[in-house]
């Protein structure tokens, strides 16, 4: 509900919500000339060290200190799973969990946002964010960033068995890529990850938060949930918080920007009254700004797993994260970090079009040297060597909903994902299944592959793939759209990020995106951040 003005003292000129790949990026590039004041708001705690161990996710992912738990509601007769996603829970938000897997979208990603009616956000307007944000390992190109906060290796792990993995798929005519992040898409490679030559994770709290927490215009404030923006005259003045168990409202000089992602940032919006007048009134919320698109046209890739079984334990790492072998692996990476604990969750990628036709890439597909039991409780890995490819539709249409259910802050949501309810996505996903399977069946693999194994052999036919798909299909965490900008009245934001109906109010975060740009978000996500604080220091002071 709106609240009336009163005289509370601004505590920053800019209040940002959430510490994760945007809000982490904001609050570096607004404090860094000293001219505007800035209030960093983090609902978690602080960094850990598991999170700068690459493979630390595997614990962060279910730990509740460090992970929130979203749990999701499809329809018996749709073709994805139930399930519960996971984000980050602590500075540096789900970039501190994730896969640091460094895929950007390519050119005309940004160039079809921008023909959507959003100046501004074409591919010469954010390749140079993204090059700003880099220092790549292999030296700045057209394409490449060097000297930026975020350091990107090429997976140095290079085995017989990713080597037979990528001319597989070069046996298929895909070309070979030294880099995933060049002006072609199309190919297959080794992976590049957000992990520096030391063999750390670099997450948005250690390589700008970290830097800019010494500046006396930063103020980084954890444990506080942001429950609602305070609106005041058609303004956000502020926002309402709730922080060691005592409500807390904190006012802004100029703006708030929700950088919570695609799942709270517009849960915080419905709880300030700004959304659908349906949900709001359902919810016992008084409506400030009819706004019917905010938690909806939400896309979501659905990852599908094959499990493939080798002829040697020498080329499978299942046995490695476990008993001694974990242990050893853990004292070689704390002393040269190096092994299988520095490692990205992907080690070589093929963007590939599997659809007849598909006239650009439209499935990515990833490699591991481990395969996963499907049956192990959390993370568990098959008794007998395996590896995994799985992929997923790169640009789904399918939408779901993330809708509040109360007015209560604490209340769960109702988030539906509306998995493969479009014939195309499901034709293409399928397709995808059927390319990981004819890539593994290449004469390069034969050697080193005994065949795909009983979890996933015997679906064949297109129903059978796609009960594969509800059976063992998992989110990829690259939830878009929710909160997304556009032209017309009914989109939530503006080109510039302002939400409509609001002064003062914007959203930097994956729910900006109409779609998914092609592979994972977290970089494109760090680039739109970079692109607003650029936006925002055009603006007049």
């Amino acid at each position: 509900m709106a609240t009336q003005p009163d005289a509370h003292v601004p505590v920053a000129d800019f209040i940002i919500v959430g510490s994760g790949s945007a809000g982490a990026v904001l609050a570096d590039r607004l404090s860094a000339d000293g001219r505007h004041t800035v209030l960093l708001l983090e609902e978690g705690g602080g960094d850990t060290w598991l999170s700068r161990m690459p493979k630390g996710f595997g614990k962060l992912l279910m730990d509740p200190q460090y992970s929130h738990y979203y749990p999701t509601s499809v329809d018996e007769s749709a073709p994805g799973p139930q399930e519960v996603w996971a984000r980050g829970r602590m500075l540096g938000g789900s970039s501190a969990i994730n896969g640091m897997v460094w895929n950007r979208g390519v050119a005309e990603d940004y160039d079809a946002i921008e023909a959507l009616g959003n100046p501004g956000w074409g591919w010469k307007d954010m390749l140079p964010c993204l090059r700003a944000l880099e220092d790549h390992h292999m030296g700045a190109s057209d394409h490449r960033g060097s000297g930026g906060p975020v350091s990107i290796t090429t997976n140095p792990n290079r085995t017989p068995l990713a080597d037979a993995f990528i001319a597989a798929g070069g046996a298929l005519q895909l070309r070979e890529k030294d880099d995933q992040n060049g002006p072609e898409l199309e190919g297959i490679g080794y992976a590049q990850w957000n992990i520096d030559r030391s063999g750390r994770r670099i997450s948005s709290a250690r390589v700008l938060i970290d830097k800019a927490s010494g500046r006396t215009n930063l103020t980084i404030r954890t444990q506080t949930r942001v429950d609602r923006v305070l609106i005041a005259d058609g303004r956000a003045a502020g926002v309402a918080c709730t922080s060691e168990g005592q409500a807390v409202n904190l006012y802004a000089g100029r703006e708030v920007i929700l950088c919570a992602g695609a799942l709270v940032s517009p849960k915080i919006l419905q709880l300030s009254g700004i959304g659908d007048g349906a949900v709001l009134q359902a919810a016992g919320i008084e409506t400030v700004v009819h706004s019917p698109n905010v938690g909806k046209r939400m896309r979501e890739h659905l990852t599908l797993a094959i499990n493939f079984r080798l002829r040697d334990w020498r080329y499978s790492d299942n046995r490695e994260y476990g008993g001694a072998r974990l242990i050893g692996n853990m004292l070689n990476y704390l002393a040269r970090g190096k092994g299988p604990l520095a490692r990205g969750a992907a080690e070589a990628i093929a963007f590939v079009r599997a659809h007849p036709g598909s006239t650009r890439p439209d499935t990515q597909i990833m490699f591991n040297p481990y395969s996963l039991d499907p049956n192990g409780q959390g993370i568990a890995f098959e008794q007998q060597p395996g590896m995994q490819c799985y992929s997923y539709m790169l640009r789904p249409v399918s939408e779901g909903t993330a809708l509040i259910t109360s007015a209560d802050a604490a209340a769960p949501m109702a988030i539906r994902p509306a998995y493969l309810e479009a014939e195309i996505d499901q034709a293409t996903s399928i397709a995808g299944t059927r390319t990981i399977r004819r890539i593994m069946e290449q004469d390069a693999l034969k050697s080193l592959v005994v065949g795909e194994t009983e979890k996933s052999s015997w679906a064949q036919s297109d129903d059978e793939i796609l009960k594969l798909h509800k059976q063992f299909g998992h989110s990829g965490y690259h939830a878009v759209g929710t909160a997304a900008m556009g032209p017309d009245d009914t989109d939530v934001l503006d080109s510039r990020l302002r939400v409509r109906g609001v002064d003062g109010l914007r959203i930097v975060d994956c729910s900006i995106f109409r779609e998914i740009p092609a592979g994972n978000t977290n970089a494109p996500t760090m680039a739109a951040a970079w692109r607003l604080a650029q936006m925002i220091q055009q603006d007049p002071s």
